[in-house]
């Protein structure tokens, strides 16, 4: 806003700068059609005459086209009239607001997103997922903002909020905020850090990525900047904001203001007198003439005059309330309550007679002291000084100065009560006289100053003393008298009237404000603070009149007259311009309609040429002049109320909201603080109705919500709330009566409300996209429960309610599902157009491409796109759930307020899931009956339903378990056939060579390429047997060691057949677990199933390996050249995986089931040690063999005296070797070789110790029996050096191996020990000794084989 206080040479510049352009549309305003057609016709002949078929032009036509421009012309010409009356309207109320204030408890509205904004924060959140950032992540914070850029950031809907202007940086935050809320509680718990912390450190990361490289200074700035413009604004930047609003120009709105004189508050508040008056003017009026509007009812008409009045009062008292001394800088003011309004009523005037004490006054003045001019007599170093005092106050003194230089600046404030005070001020030296009692006084001057005196320092001739013998001395000095604000205006008049001022003499007059309603024009005599007369302007009009014959003194006349009793009070001033000065003051005082004029003669007669009539006119005609010239005298001039303001209100508002809705914030309808405060003042000061004023507000709001914008719900239920409680009697402004008018227009806009709020509930997920704005879908049903009340009162029922939204929410699910199919299909489009074998051809054959793709839909892909498409129908739902279930309740809190939300989502997530359910159907119908890929889409939507409280069990899900059921049935049906003939067949064939195994516990790598989100079904072969038909099978294939497992996993374990087996059941197993059947019966007949199905499966592959491991046995030899292969360690290992196995897959809690398994764990106990005494068995066998060998020694056969006579005469010639030690070497090295076979092949160190123990004990029970059956016998020293040999190998390999000293030492081992001892005993000295043979030198002997 241009200062009004700018000097005039600049405004004419700006003035005569933009008048072309202001009188170029009014002059083009007045064209009329003639000599626009001289203007333009000249040139339509010779613009048809190039034509091809030459024609003359037609004159309808062209006098159409010019109509048409005209009329254009003329509307845009009113348009720009209307608004500048209705800125002047508006200029007014901010200038001098008293109703109204600037609240400041309105939400603080954000700054809205635009697109590009958009795209630059999907650029930073893409920078941070692909690394260019620096900023530091975990896994888990990455994974969020992934799933936050792709769920949220591209979302069409985010696009489409954007376009919508609802959109703000703190939408983002607060959906991210949520988005990972879940997340952090589901994270495992860590000592020392807190979810709240983690928490906190994820939004300042977000924030982080969120800002980029932009200063967060910068940022904090703009943001307060921002922030302050949405809470108090000042008069400039409210006049700036609506010459925006209303298209005015700069140099308008400084013409209007200045001619307006809105810098000038008196003259403000008489405008709002003369308005308020006038519009009790008008009041009568409609009751006299009884041009009512048309209400309901014939009875409010008179309650309309009252209301009228009422609100007229209502503004004076408000009006009253507002202090007289304001001042000129903008405050508003808290208005005073309990005003008794009758204090305004002009019919009681003698209850509000003043007195003189009402209209004292209080001045201050300021007296500066400069400098004494022509003091000459006095020596150059005498001491001066003056005294300065205000005649009834206190008397103040200057500093010393010397008389060669006397001056001094000083200034002395003083407060007085008198409108016309005497400042006396003299001039002292100091005395030299040694007697002298006080100084002596060189001169005086007595001043008496007004608040119209000169402000500046000038000289003034003093009055001198006897003391004094200079004859010019002269005093510079500057009296400054301020006018208090309830001073309007003041001067020296000649006065004439009846009751007052009743000689025609020069008085001194002050025109004195005591309330906003209250003015007087007091007389005032020299040194008194009372008027000597007084005259209260109530009911007088003041105007311009000529001069009156007879009346000496004075030459520009005025009066003032009192209208019915003809009082008149005549006054004159010495000049022109002081006359419209006092007329202005005293027009502003008495609230008159009638606005005097000066007369032109009066100006002609007191001028002396146009400069000098300019001159002395004030400043305020002078703007008012110039406003007249360039057209604004019209705006300025306009009586108010003679005004619809109930339709430029509208006007206004509407343009209010247009420049609010396209402003930088995401207001979502709601008004500024400041324009909030404009159009409150102007509602008020100008009586627009309430409802009106709301009936207007919704249909802008549901106009703009048609055309896209973004409306909070909460804006439209408070306008709605107030005019349906105006249309039905409540009163909410007070008003009783409701216009006939207002209640069509009311029940309109119910309707259309209805309307929108049912296709916002329909389209929820786009009108409110993942819950933005806050507690807009919780607004929109509380408004939807009020529109559809009947009356105010009466509560709709809560069934109706539920219907209407039922309804609306069974259509929601109708739409969402169609779009997210369209979107699937789009996308398998695409996806098939990417892979397509053209897809860099044109973009011709990239259309034909997409059109063919999809036509020829093979069951596959069929239950490929269905797949994808549950994806998505459980994204919507998950949505839904996160954003939109609990909306009823979240923002305020109350749990009862919509309870049965939560039943119409379930009903709506249902009905959602049943239009998937038919695409499902048939998608699983074309399914070959072979095939299992389907699998997945029952775990993909099990997985997510099972685990929400509302939809596990509900009727899609039951639907998609009798679906399944019969499938799991026949799938588990076809394995377990499958599984029993690949044993059968395994086994026939089985090599029982040891295989790697993936049923063991592997290291915790990670697997290449290997999907674990959705468990793999076991392969089934194609055809399997169908009810008792006996069908050849192929063979199932069998596991293969994958070759990542090769370093990390490198023993041996069961046969192929075995691992092939405990593979598939454990595949089973975990398919049918992950299955996560919701129905417990079901369930369980399916877990006790399987793990029967194991039992027995691994009871037989128990059983043949029994079998062929005794067969394995019996064919083996029985000499000490028998090495254990490696099958019977591979049979062991079976053994000890199906144990293993049958703990996982056949463990059962209940009774019958865990007898089952226990049977099971019998059945393996059982033939392991079966298999142990086999085995344990072919070893003593062996044994037995080389006792054979040995038995041929026995003393006393003929066999023994031959082999002994033959060796010794043998030894006589060559050296014979030892008979029998290769017996016992060959022995000792089958027992060594197979205990490392054991030790190293079988996995159970459990078998491998009974198996040692048991060994052990056989064979050397065996050598006891041996050694007993020959008790009577005395050895031969080959059997005794041979048996001496086994026990001490045998105990000490045994021993190494880790047998038990107690299984070691046993009774049989020490009678075997002490015979072998009396033996060699009894041979050495038989025979002269052992050769180094001996129980006790066995074990050097030993180390020296070794």
């Amino acid at each position: 806003m241009l200062d009004p206080s700018s000097s005039e040479e600049e405004s004419d510049g700006i003035v005569e700068e933009e008048s072309k352009e202001v009188m170029a549309p009014q002059a083009g305003s007045r064209i009329s059609p003639s000599r626009t057609s001289e203007s333009s016709g000249g040139l339509q002949p010779g613009s048809r005459g190039s034509s091809a078929r030459p024609s003359s032009p037609s004159p309808s036509a062209v006098s159409e086209h010019e109509k048409e421009e005209v009329e254009k012309l003329h509307r845009e010409e009113e348009e720009r009239k209307k608004k500048l009356q209705l800125y002047v309207f508006v200029m007014r109320c901010i200038a001098y607001p008293f109703n109204a204030k600037q609240p400041t408890d309105m939400a603080r509205r954000q700054q809205k997103i635009t697109k590009q904004q958009l795209q630059t924060v999907k650029d930073r959140f893409e920078s941070f997922l692909k690394g260019d950032t620096q900023i530091v992540a975990d896994e888990a914070f990455i994974n969020a903002v992934q799933s936050y850029y792709e769920v949220f950031l591209k979302s069409d809907r985010v696009a489409k909020m954007v376009q919508m202007g609802g959109f703000s940086a703190l939408d983002c935050r607060e959906v991210f905020k949520r988005h990972i809320e879940k997340r952090v509680r589901s994270l495992p718990e860590i000592d020392g850090l807190s979810k709240e912390t983690v928490l906190s450190s994820w939004m300042a990361k977000f924030d982080t990525i969120y800002r980029g490289d932009e200063d967060p200074r910068k940022a904090q700035q703009r943001m307060t900047a921002s922030a302050a413009s949405e809470l108090i604004l000042s008069k400039d930047q409210l006049y700036e904001m609506f010459q925006q609003i209303l298209g005015i120009k700069k140099f308008e709105h400084q013409l209007l203001y200045q001619a307006c004189q809105l810098d000038n508050l008196d003259e403000q508040a008489a405008q709002i007198r003369r308005e308020l008056d006038g519009r009790l003017q008008m009041a009568d009026q409609i009751a006299r003439a009884g041009k009512f509007p048309k209400f309901v009812s014939k009875e409010m008409e008179a309650m309309y005059i009252e209301e009228l009045k009422s609100s007229v009062n209502q503004l004076m008292a408000n009006l009253e309330s507002v202090p007289v001394s304001k001042g000129g800088e903008f405050k508003l003011q808290k208005l005073k309550k309990g005003h008794n309004t009758s204090i305004i009523d002009m019919g009681q005037e003698d209850e509000n007679q003043l007195s003189k004490s009402d209209v004292v006054l209080s001045f201050t003045l300021e007296v500066v002291i400069m400098e004494v001019q022509g003091l000459k007599s006095l020596a150059p170093n005498r001491i001066v000084y003056c005294t300065m005092e205000v005649e009834g106050g206190e008397k103040l003194q200057t500093d010393q100065a010397e008389a060669s230089k006397p001056t001094w600046g000083t200034q002395g404030d003083f407060t007085t009560t008198h409108p016309l005070p005497g400042v006396k001020v003299k001039l002292f030296t100091e005395s030299t006289g040694v007697l002298a009692l006080e100084d002596k006084e060189l001169g005086r001057v007595v001043l008496h100053p007004t608040p119209n005196s000169p402000k500046a320092a000038e000289l003034h001739k003093m009055t001198l003393t006897k003391a004094c013998p200079d004859h010019d001395l002269k005093i510079k000095l500057a009296v400054r008298m301020d006018k208090p604000q309830n001073m309007k205006h003041c001067g020296y008049l000649w006065a004439f009237g009846k009751n007052v001022w009743k000689r025609w003499k020069k008085r001194f007059f002050v025109l004195v404000q005591v309330s906003q309603y209250t003015f007087a024009m007091c007389s005032y005599r020299e040194k008194k603070a009372e008027p000597q007369e007084l005259l209260q302007l109530d009911g007088y009009t003041v105007d311009y009149t000529d001069p009156q014959p007879g009346l000496d003194g004075g030459r520009a006349f005025f009066n003032a007259v009192k209208g019915g009793e003809g009082d008149t009070v005549i006054f004159a001033s010495d000049d022109e311009q002081d006359r419209i000065l006092w007329v202005q003051a005293m027009y502003r005082a008495t609230g008159q309609s009638h606005k005097p004029v000066p007369p032109t003669q009066v100006q002609k007669l007191n001028s002396k040429g146009g400069a000098s009539a300019q001159m002395d006119a004030p400043i305020s005609q002078f703007y008012a002049d110039r406003a007249q010239k360039h057209g604004m005298d019209e705006f300025i001039s306009a009586n108010p109320c003679s005004f619809d303001h109930a339709q430029l209100f509208e006007m206004v508002q509407h343009l209010t909201l247009e420049h609010r809705i396209n402003d930088s914030f995401a207001s979502l309808g709601w008004f500024s603080p400041g324009q909030v405060f404009v159009l409150d003042e102007y509602c008020a000061r100008n009586g627009v109705r309430g409802c009106h004023r709301h009936l207007c507000y919704l249909g802008d709001l549901l106009g703009r919500s048609d055309t896209g914008a973004m409306i909070d719900p909460t804006l439209l239920h408070y306008s709605f709330a107030f005019c349906a409680s105006h249309v039905h009697g409540n009163r909410p402004d007070g008003l009783g009566t409701v216009a006939v008018e207002e209640k069509e227009r009311f029940e309109e806009i119910k309707e259309r409300l209805r309307v929108l709020l049912e296709n916002q509930i329909v389209n929820f997920r786009y009108c409110f996209p993942f819950g933005r704005p806050e507690g807009a879908l919780k607004a929109t049903l509380s408004l939807l429960e009020r529109v559809l009340m009947k009356d105010i009162v009466t509560p709709v029922p809560p069934e109706e309610v539920k219907g209407v939204i039922r309804k609306c929410l069974e259509q929601a699910a109708e739409i969402n599902y169609q779009r997210i199919k369209e979107y699937a299909t789009a996308e398998g489009k695409r996806r098939e157009m990417y892979e397509h074998p053209v897809y860099c051809l044109a973009s011709q054959v990239m259309d034909l491409t997409i059109q063919n793709a999809g036509q020829v839909a093979t069951p596959a892909k069929k239950l490929e796109d269905t797949i994808r498409l549950a994806e998505l129908v459980i994204e919507v739902l998950q949505q839904n759930e996160d954003h939109h279930a609990e909306a009823a309740v979240q923002s305020t809190g109350d749990q009862s307020a919509f309870a049965w939300w939560t039943d119409l989502m379930v009903e709506h997530a249902e009905h959602f899931l049943s239009l998937y359910a038919v695409d499902m159907d048939a998608a699983l119908e074309i399914q070959s009956p072979e095939s299992w890929d389907s699998f997945p889409l029952f775990q993909l939507l099990n997985d997510f339903l099972r685990l929400d409280y509302h939809l596990c069990n509900g009727k899609f899900h039951k639907h998609l378990q009798d679906l399944y059921a019969p499938l799991v049935v026949r799938y588990v049906d076809l394995m377990e056939t499958s599984i029993a003939q690949s044993i059968h067949r395994g086994f026939e064939r089985e090599g029982w060579e040891p295989v790697k195994s993936l049923t063991s516990n592997l290291p915790n790598v990670n697997l290449p390429n290997v999907n674990l989100q959705i468990p793999k079904v076991p392969n089934l072969p194609a055809a399997l047997p169908v009810s008792g038909l006996s069908v050849n099978l192929p063979q199932m294939p069998s596991f293969s060691t994958p070759s990542w497992m090769a370093a990390i996993y490198d023993s041996d374990n069961g046969s192929g057949t075995s691992e092939d087996l405990f593979w598939k059941l454990d595949a089973l197993q975990t398919f049918i677990r992950d299955l996560h059947w919701p129905e417990e019966e079901f369930a369980k007949h399916l877990d006790n199933r399987i793990k029967t199905m194991s039992s027995d499966m691994i009871e037989n592959c128990v059983k043949r390996t029994r079998m062929a491991f005794e067969s394995k046995l019996t064919k083996s030899s029985r000499s000490t050249d028998f090495r254990i292969p490696l099958s019977i360690c591979t049979m062991f290992n079976v053994m000890v995986d199906a144990k293993d196995q049958s703990a996982k897959l056949c463990a059962m809690e209940m009774g019958s089931e865990k007898q089952k398994h226990s049977e099971i764990d019998e059945r393996i106990e059982s033939s392991v040690k079966e298999m142990i005494s086999l085995l344990v068995a072919k070893f003593v066998a062996i044994l037995e063999s080389v006792l054979a060998k040995i038995s041929r020694y026995d003393e006393g056969t003929l066999f023994s005296s031959f082999l002994s006579f033959t060796v010794k005469a043998a030894s006589k010639y060559v050296d014979v070797p030892k008979p029998g030690m290769d017996v016992a070497d060959g022995y000792v090295t089958f027992v060594r070789h197979s205990q490392d076979i054991l030790r190293d092949k079988v996995n159970e160190e459990v078998y491998i110790e009974r198996l040692f123990d048991q060994w052990y004990t056989g064979t050397m029970d065996l050598l006891g029996r041996w050694l007993t059956e020959r008790m009577d016998q005395q050895l031969h020293v080959y059997q005794l050096k041979i048996l001496i040999r086994i026990v001490k190998k045998k105990y000490r390999d045994f021993r190494l191996q880790g047998v038990l000293d107690s299984t070691l030492n046993s009774k049989m081992y020490e009678t075997v020990r002490t015979r072998l001892t009396v033996e060699e005993a009894s041979a050495s000295v038989r025979e002269g000794g052992m050769q180094g043979i001996s129980m006790k030198d066995s074990d050097e002997e030993d180390e020296e084989d070794d």
